[in-house]
């Protein structure tokens, strides 16, 4: 396993508040790493790309819809996207580099999830990733 594999298995998955993970590579669009099962479409990843490129109240107003589900966005700025459904939700955070994506399930703290990303996103941002 790579070492960004195992962050997100120690970090975000080892808090038992995150589902699934998992890092894109922003300049390629493309997959880098995550969480066993967890697959991303490129049309999924294309979604969390222009999620960023939009302006925040539109996506705000619009919702997200990943992995052929509708979300409602509970916040969007310029490095977080917060989405959520009756008994879900997923996590985006920009970094220089990467998106980290997690998503969390009934049963588990939304907040616990929101924190573990975001700090996950902060670390990524300091080692300049």
């Amino acid at each position: 396993m790579s070492h960004l594999q195992n962050l997100l298995l120690d970090t975000l998955l080892g808090t038992k508040h995150v589902d699934s993970a998992a890092l894109v590579k922003l300049q390629e669009r493309s997959l880098c790493v995550a969480s066993p099962g967890f697959t991303l479409m490129p049309a999924d990843i294309q979604t969390l790309v222009n999620g960023f490129a939009k302006n925040p109240l539109q996506i705000r107003r619009e919702g997200l819809y990943f992995k052929e589900t509708d979300y409602k966005c509970v916040r969007s700025d310029d490095t977080s996207l917060y989405a959520k459904t009756e008994n879900k939700g997923v996590i985006v955070v920009k970094t220089h580099l990467y998106l980290l994506v997690a998503t969390y399930t009934s049963g588990m703290y939304p907040s616990v999830c929101v924190e573990a990303t975001e700090k996950l996103g902060e670390y990524l941002r300091k080692k300049g990733n």
